[in-house]
């Protein structure tokens, strides 16, 4: 017997899902999907990220091979332009007439662009494909202002991307606040007054008139009131529309405003086509997030199974990160339930709000703004109506201690992860199959994997059922330690543990192991600053501090010399070009602006040391868990858009903190304004240069999971600036775990980014003068760590292949690299 035709007109996300939901419950379908774009499903949750480095394959949401492994038809960039449901065909523009038995229309949305006569100008765009984001850098690249015409959840994500692209950024609104759907007025406000510290500005309660060309800028956008703003650039973010044009045309029920009419098992008004997403319309109802569309993507694909499931709405709280701000909307937001009550807490910093029932014995509804570090707990309590505690404001008061519902109050049923379907029971059942750690528990259940916002919640339930089983929480180092790296850390300062022996004989057990001993050293280094080398410490270091050099593919070491700030004078890149050519070293430019010097052999190294520091060089610390390099831009000495001298400060800020040895490796940028061409917003530490001082951003990461900074202070001096780096990455040092990044730190640590402010700008722990004391430590103490080296014999003779020799090994033999000759 033949397998029925089913045909999907959309590969978005939802249209992905679907597909996958199929392949696990149903071989009943020949599959053909039609996907009007060049490329398969791909991730517009994280479409923002493309400006941050991210590429389409980075985005794409498709496993490797998933096509040819099911055997489904994949027909990109064919658009589908009509449907014959009478004879049941489907035509496209370019495969013509297609036969289906079950047909799915999984189109989307598209963006909203309002009448406004100018709107087709070339510099004005939407917001919604890889495509439309390809052509806005593009333009951007030759633009000095960008406007985003709405201030929603989609026109804020717009912002960011023009702001990242280096623009002064305007957001027009046509409310009189930001995210009028999901936010009251206070809240709103507190989200423009944090925006605009960023850099953008917002104007509210503008109506465009018109659009035309521009004095200053290439486009001006009217306003109804009489005033008008200049842009060279425009993005159009004003909502979204079903797409339900295909539907229309071929006679299916859609709604007044729009939407394909779907009944519970998703079904359009003809039996054998379903929709799904953001073109669907149940109960007069469009969903706008892709967790509901997922629901409804395996309603469809379990009922083309022949199971009865049924699609019964889906909760439409939200949480997101906009320009760098928290912001959270649960529920009943707006508190329109008759009689319900409100618990209100705010300041400069946050604004929290709880939406309670009558009696204040249910939660109905929340808006967190500045720091939604406890949206899914809140959420689980309105999705499960949990009774609130008897002071239902210690939820969100800073005062009295907190009040906790605990996770072990949530029904097995409780859906912690929406985009994937996971509940509290299947996280439990995970543990008790033998998931241990947060990572195998994604791998095991998906829980966390697409927008992250339930991982706390999973983590809390994750150790919640570890300690039922009587499984407590291994926060021990290695098995030779039982203590974490930060209290090991805190016990090797007070006590004044200066040798890997101290610290085992004191606290730990057995001779120690590869994960113990660089972590040991890691901190001896941090708080003592002596050589690594010293014949106490050596054993310890890895492989690339053992030979104060990274060990290459190939065998051979690089050769990285600090570039302080990326300036450097003619006679230091001729010395550079001179060592490199004697000694056959390749050279590459790095993105940190240094230069590479590749392919030193072991009994190189000391020989090319010794002529660099000769010419003024000194360990640029490539090879270790410390800082390695301050980005700059040209700044105000050269640059017409610069408002602050940058190369000085990236220069200061260099010789400060080298050699800084922490959990990990630290980067850093200074941008010399907002156009941001040091990418500061990706280092572990970026500044970035307002007219009025520094804007101090941390915990970036522009890695394999790459972060954006958040904001900690605004408008510094430079003595202010100091201070607050000195303070933070201290904090870092004493309180990271081994090998974490400060992203992740940050990611892992009670309050977030509030709290590290509170410690770091208000002193809020009284330690801030030890800390900056412990800095000054460093300062004083440091040494070029080659140069030492090449006055101690005893750490020349590491660098020899032979006891007795300073020959090269004859057995190690080289091949010619990129054009550069066979070593002698």
């Amino acid at each position: 017997m033949s397998r029925q035709k089913l045909i999907v007109v959309g590969n978005g996300m939802v249209g992905q899902r679907f597909l996958e939901k199929l392949t696990q419950h149903s071989q009943a379908y020949d599959v053909t999907v039609f996907c009007d774009e060049p490329r398969p499903a791909y991730d517009r949750v994280q479409l923002t990220s493309f400006f941050s480095g991210k590429t389409a394959t980075d985005l794409s949401l498709v496993e490797k091979a998933f096509f040819e492994k099911t055997g489904m038809t994949l027909r990109l960039n064919d658009r589908v332009v009509g449907i014959d449901v009478q004879h049941k065909v489907l035509r496209s523009a370019r495969y013509r007439e297609v036969p289906y038995d079950k047909l799915v229309i999984a189109t989307g949305s598209t963006p909203f662009v309002p009448p406004i006569p100018g709107r087709e100008r070339r510099d004005c765009f939407v917001y919604r494909t890889i495509e439309d984001l390809e052509m806005i850098a593009a333009v951007a690249a030759r633009s000095k202002v960008g406007a985003v015409v709405g201030g929603g959840l989609l026109g804020l994500e717009a912002a960011k991307a023009l702001h990242d692209l280096g623009l002064e950024t305007h957001v027009v609104e046509f409310a009189p606040r930001l995210m009028a759907l999901q936010l009251d007025d206070s809240a709103g406000a507190l989200l423009r007054r944090k925006i605009e510290a960023l850099g953008a500005r917002v104007h509210l309660s503008k109506n465009t008139r018109e659009i035309a060309d521009g004095t200053d800028s290439r486009n001006r956008l009217a306003f109804a009131d009489g005033t008008h703003l200049e842009a060279d650039l425009i993005v159009f973010s004003a909502g979204i529309r079903p797409r339900d044009e295909l539907a229309r045309a071929a006679g299916l029920a859609v709604g007044e405003r729009g939407g394909i009419r779907i009944d519970s098992h998703c079904r359009a008004s003809n039996p054998d086509i379903y929709a799904i997403g953001e073109c669907a319309l149940w109960e007069g109802r469009t969903f706008g997030l892709v967790a509901p569309g997922y629901q409804m993507a395996e309603v469809a694909a379990r009922h083309l199974a022949g199971e009865a499931v049924h699609f019964l709405g889906a909760d439409m709280s939200t949480k997101l990160k906009l320009m760098g701000v928290d912001v959270a909307s649960i529920g009943d937001a707006h508190a329109v339930t008759p009689g319900a009550a409100s618990y209100l807490y705010t300041d400069d910093i946050v604004y929290k709000k709880l939406v309670v029932s009558p009696d204040r014995k249910q939660l109905l509804g929340a808006i967190l703004v500045g720091d939604a570090s406890d949206y899914a707990t809140l959420l689980q309590v309105v999705l499960n109506a949990q009774p609130l505690p008897e002071h239902a404001e210690d939820l969100i008061l800073p005062s009295r201690s907190k009040t906790s519902l605990g996770v072990e109050l949530l029904p097995d049923s409780a859906l912690v992860c929406s985009c994937n379907g996971v509940t509290k029971g299947q996280i439990c059942a995970a543990v008790h199959a033998g998931a241990g750690s947060i990572g195998a528990l994604k791998k095991q259940t998906k829980a966390g994997t697409s927008c992250g916002g339930c991982a706390p919640l999973a983590k809390q339930i994750l150790d919640a059922e570890l300690k039922k089983r009587g499984v407590p929480a291994d926060r021990g180092l290695c098995e030779h330690f039982a203590c974490s790296r930060q209290e090991l850390f805190h016990l090797v300062r007070i006590e004044g543990l200066k040798t890997f022996t101290d610290v085992m004989r004191r606290h730990g057990t057995g001779l120690g192991c590869d994960i113990c001993k660089p972590a040991v050293a890691s901190i001896l280094a941090s708080c003592w600053n002596e050589m690594i080398l010293k014949p106490e410490h050596a054993p310890l270091q890895d492989t690339n501090d053992h030979f104060l050099a990274n060990l290459q593919k190939n065998g051979t070491y690089s050769v990285v010399p600090r570039v302080p700030g990326g300036e450097i004078t003619p006679e230091k890149l001729m010395a550079l070009g001179a060592v490199a050519k004697k000694h056959g070293l390749y050279t590459k430019i790095t993105g940190a602006q240094r230069v590479d010097l590749l392919g030193a052999r072991l009994e190189q190294l000391p020989l090319v040391w010794r002529e660099l520091i000769e010419a003024g060089f000194e360990s640029g610390h490539a090879y270790g868990k410390a800082l390695r390099t301050v980005k700059s831009c040209v700044g105000s000495t050269w640059c017409r858009y610069g408002v602050q001298d940058s190369v000085t400060m990236a220069i200061d800020v260099e010789n400060r903190y080298r050699g800084l040895r922490a959990p990990h490796k630290i980067k850093m940028a200074v941008s010399g304004c907002t156009r941001e061409c040091a990418e500061a917003q990706g280092k572990d530490v970026g500044v970035i240069a307002t007219e009025k001082g520094w804007n101090l951003y941390v915990c970036g990461n522009g890695g394999m999971k790459p972060r954006h900074a958040d904001l900690l202070a605004s408008d510094l001096s430079s003595e202010e600036l100091i201070r607050y780096i000195d303070r933070f990455l201290m904090f870092y040092i004493r309180t990271a775990d081994r090998l974490q990044r400060t992203s992740t730190w940050l990611e892992s640590l009670e309050g977030g980014i509030e709290y590290v402010r509170r410690v770091v700008c208000e002193d809020s722990l009284g330690i801030g003068a030890e800390l900056e004391a412990d800095m000054q430590r460093h300062v004083e103490t440091y040494a070029c760590e080659w140069k030492a080296a090449l006055e101690d014999p005893a750490i020349l003779r590491r660098f020899r292949h032979f006891v007795n020799s300073d020959e090269p090994d004859s057995g190690v033999v080289f091949v010619a690299e990129r054009g550069l000759p066979v070593p002698a």
